[in-house]
């Protein structure tokens, strides 16, 4: 979510992965909802970034949405499992608590929470840290996506993949175990590098 950019729709499309229609389609419905709007020129901007991340929070269900691989280290050092992870070259990205905690540290996750491409991405990463598989009540688990793009915008943060910020509220919205309290503290964050983005756009 690039807030303060205008955008055409062939450029969102080519950000994004998506086709043209999709975003067309996409475009036409937040255009609809008084999200964004076009000036003279036919670019796309963002009216209200917050109000439109906050209707996407509450709607998104990160428990319900995924699939989960459980696995369970005897490890209880975060920092020491985060490093390792860390020098394996497969994609992966943190997310909600563990993310968190890298992003905007405020709570100390007790499991932690991984994206993987797909189930075989996940299991040669586990297999890498010499994770155990477990059924339920796994200290670690790799989640299988509903789309890829949660991908999108990763950043890297003390050597570990962690999705966007914006992914990670998202994520982080409805989450248990005190998932609101970080979602407000990241949201801070947001907040500040649109504020920057929005003066630096200012002085071009």
């Amino acid at each position: 979510m690039n807030a303060g950019r205008k955008w055409s729709e062939r450029e969102i499309a080519k950000t994004t992965g998506v086709s043209t229609g999709t975003a067309h389609y996409v475009c036409a419905r937040l255009l609809g909802f008084k999200y964004l709007a076009r000036d003279k020129n036919n670019r796309i901007t963002l009216i209200d970034p917050l109000r439109l991340l906050n209707r996407w929070a509450a709607y998104h269900q990160f428990d319900i949405a995924n699939s989960f691989l459980q696995y369970h280290t005897f490890e209880r050092e975060i920092e020491k499992v985060t490093q390792e992870i860390a020098r394996i070259d497969l994609e992966y990205a943190a997310t909600v608590l563990t993310g968190a905690w890298l992003a905007a540290p405020y709570v100390r996750p007790v499991d932690l929470y991984f994206y993987s491409r797909d189930e075989d991405t996940a299991r040669r990463i586990a297999t890498k840290m010499e994770l155990r598989p477990i059924p339920k009540g796994g200290n670690i688990r790799f989640v299988i996506p509903y789309d890829q793009g949660v991908f999108y915008g990763s950043q890297t943060l003390k050597g570990v993949k962690v999705v966007s910020n914006v992914q990670l509220y998202v994520d982080l919205y409805n989450f248990p175990a005190r998932g609101e309290e970080a979602a407000s503290r990241l949201l801070q964050v947001i907040l500040e590098e649109w504020r920057a983005r929005r003066r630096s756009s200012q002085h071009v």
